[in-house]
């Protein structure tokens, strides 16, 4: 399924998106399992003979991305709205953290210029709401990472069942 993914995350980035928040691809399959399974049965069914029928799989193919990309608007449509009541500094935190990936917060304070305990402050708060976590790098210090591109919306799995067929 990682195939999948890859290849999800590259059709939605050549479409314009900024940045792809992780949605899973199959979640979405297993949540239309037997769609799926249909579908690749008949393919295979013609996958030897001179024409092959891929419209069955391709049809299905195509309503689980159409699936996956409703459940990115709503992620994306529902991170504006979180991040919309956030304090200005506490915003600036989270950009700078998804374009850097992970910093301490000492790096923090050399790049905003913020007091370190204004700074720590805004790191609680951001963590108190799930917008970012604590990792450790290989020097065995704190590093924060957003959790906005990742997981930020998705603490609760989807369990809708979708018939794609």
């Amino acid at each position: 399924m990682e195939g999948y993914r890859v290849l999800t995350t590259l059709l939605l980035m050549r479409s314009g998106y900024a940045y792809v928040p992780y949605s899973s691809l199959e979640s979405v399959i297993e949540n239309s399992k037997e769609g799926y399974y249909l579908a690749l049965r008949q393919t295979q069914k013609t996958i030897r003979s001179p024409r092959p029928n891929w419209q069955r799989w391709a049809v299905y193919f195509l309503r689980a991305l159409q699936q996956q990309k409703q459940r990115l608007e709503k992620k994306i449509e529902r991170e504006r709205l979180v991040l919309g009541t956030l304090p200005e500094f506490s915003l600036q935190l989270v950009e700078a953290l998804k374009e850097r990936g992970r910093m301490t917060i000492g790096e923090i304070v050399n790049l905003t210029g913020a007091n370190r305990n204004t700074v720590k402050k805004h790191v609680a708060t951001l963590v108190e709401i799930n917008h970012l976590a604590p990792t450790w790098n290989r020097q065995g210090n704190v590093v924060w990472q957003t959790l906005t591109q990742t997981t930020l919306c998705d603490s609760t799995h989807e369990t809708h069942h979708v018939h794609l067929l």
